[in-house]
């Protein structure tokens, strides 16, 4: 729904989702392919997070607005405010609604919005004063809490205009680190959240007023501080600075050593032989639907931005019987925060190490070529665009036809699917079978039956041309990745080696 806009004004922001993503998917067969243990898990977490509500009739004004940084933020009614700066005005009304969605991810209630047509946001309210003025007028009306700018501020942007409308200021990279600090579940993803929350906040510390005056250590020269205590000491914002990098290094240790384990189980998959596929995309595309439709992963299905963060590897099986696996991550979002992508960096090499990227696109949305650059762009950004890649256009049951048509036409190498309905899965399947690099080295060699496990192997991650059965062994010709053909070829070598 297109909000209108009135000198400036957007009221009010109608942020109507369609929650058909959220349905256990099923197969063309009519099954379940979801495992109940793994379904429930996703159901249960599910219920947690819409447990967390608003209350109506408390507030989070503030007495004192330079407190703000010292705080968790905690969202609750909200104006949104954003400069127009280049573009349509449809698209700028497109960032405004998305900016409402982040918001009511987080577990605001979204009054009224605010757009400024400017050159270039002021440097010194981000809106301009008379703006901003205007900003305080309909906050006092609407009974806000909360402002929510649609852009990075600046530490002054931020303190000038908290000055001026009297409450709350958030920009939108503070607000989707906040919804990754909400939906942060494991050990690293909650390391990761903090650290980018430590990096963005240190900037940005200010003092209380006369606190920056205040000193930590002792009174100088004079009697009563006692040996150790004299001269100038720290002041208040000295000390949360060197306590929140005392911290960051802390979560840069702990990242690093969950980083090695998880480069370790990368590493023993790639022994394997096993080929590795990576889902990316858009936040609400649709990916985790996608990768329970095709593996049963149970994995929560939220019709929220930024349901998913902490990545989930499963198996599956392509149509000649062949496994790869499956890697659902974190979604991305136009503008995405800079301390979140290096923050989260070893959880995005799922996507740099893999085989083929299956680039989930959500065909309902009204400019889905917009989410395909914004993806892309963070995909350059973490070394991964030189990553084979396969569109995938999701959600067909309820898209646009003539958007369809428009996407296949700019990406022809495109394959159409709804994960929720199982449309289009088949040709999905295939053409990952297509695109995945085979590397596989033929091997025609006689396996003694208690070796059954090298057969096993064959058949599941390479290419079985034949099976014979005698009384030594089984004659096998097959396409077997290298790992396993050496294997193969030690075993014809025998025990000497010879």
């Amino acid at each position: 729904m297109r909000p209108t806009q009135m000198s400036g004004v957007v009221t009010p922001l109608d942020t109507m989702t369609t929650n058909h993503e959220a349905d256990t998917p099923t197969n063309p067969s009519g099954r379940s392919t979801t495992n109940p243990a793994d379904s429930d898990t996703g159901a249960l977490e599910l219920q947690e997070r819409q447990a967390l509500r608003r209350v109506a009739g408390l507030s989070t004004e503030l007495e004192d607005v330079t407190e703000v940084e010292y705080r968790q933020v905690r969202l609750e009614r909200v104006v949104l405010a954003g400069v127009w700066t280049e573009g349509t005005a449809a698209e700028a009304d497109r960032s405004m609604r998305e900016l409402a969605l982040l918001a009511e991810t987080a577990g605001s209630m979204v009054l009224e919005g605010v757009i400024q047509r400017r050159d270039s946001p002021d440097p010194a309210t981000y809106l301009g004063s008379g703006k901003a003025r205007e900003l305080r007028d309909i906050v006092v009306a609407s009974g806000a809490d909360t402002v929510i700018c649609d852009g990075e501020l600046t530490p002054g942007q931020l303190r000038q205009l908290e000055e001026v409308v009297k409450v709350k200021v958030v920009d939108r990279t503070w607000l989707i680190l906040d919804i990754f600090a909400q939906h942060a579940r494991s050990r690293e993803g909650k390391a990761q959240v903090s650290l980018a929350q430590m990096q963005y906040l240190l900037p940005r510390l200010r003092g209380w007023g006369e606190s920056l005056s205040r000193q930590g250590g002792g009174a100088g020269g004079g009697a009563g501080g006692g040996v150790g205590t004299r001269g100038p000491g720290e002041t208040k914002i000295e000390t949360d600075r060197r306590r929140i990098r005392s911290q960051m290094a802390k979560l840069r240790k702990q990242i690093r050593e969950m980083e090695t384990a998880r480069t370790t189980q990368r590493a023993s998959r790639n022994r394997s032989g096993m080929p590795s596929v990576a889902i990316a995309g858009y936040t609400n595309a649709g990916k985790s639907s996608l990768l329970n439709r095709l593996t049963g992963a149970g994995v929560l299905v939220e019709n929220a931005l930024f349901a998913t963060l902490d990545p989930t590897v499963r198996k599956a099986h392509l149509p000649n019987g062949r496994e790869f696996t499956l890697a659902d991550t974190v979604g991305f979002v136009r503008h995405l925060p800079h301390q979140l992508v290096e923050a989260f960096r070893s959880t995005l090499e799922e996507v740099r190490d893999s085989d083929l990227i299956l680039h989930v696109v959500d065909g309902s949305d009204e400019a889905p070529e917009d989410q395909i650059s914004a993806v892309r762009e963070v995909l350059n950004e973490i070394d991964a665009g030189g990553v084979p890649e396969l569109i995938v256009v999701n959600k067909a049951d309820v898209a646009d036809p003539e958007v369809i048509a428009r996407l296949l036409r700019r990406e022809p190498h495109a394959v159409v699917v709804s994960a929720r309905s199982g449309l289009g899965i088949d040709e999905l399947l295939e053409a990952i079978e297509v695109d995945l690099p085979t590397g596989l080295v033929e091997v025609d060699v006689m396996v003694p039956y208690a070796r059954g496990d090298l057969i096993s192997r064959a058949h599941r991650t390479g290419e079985v041309i034949s099976e014979e059965h005698d009384d030594s062994g089984t004659r096998l010709r097959a396409r077997v990745p290298a790992s396993l053909a050496s294997d193969f070829a030690d075993l014809e070598a025998g025990p000497s080696g010879e």
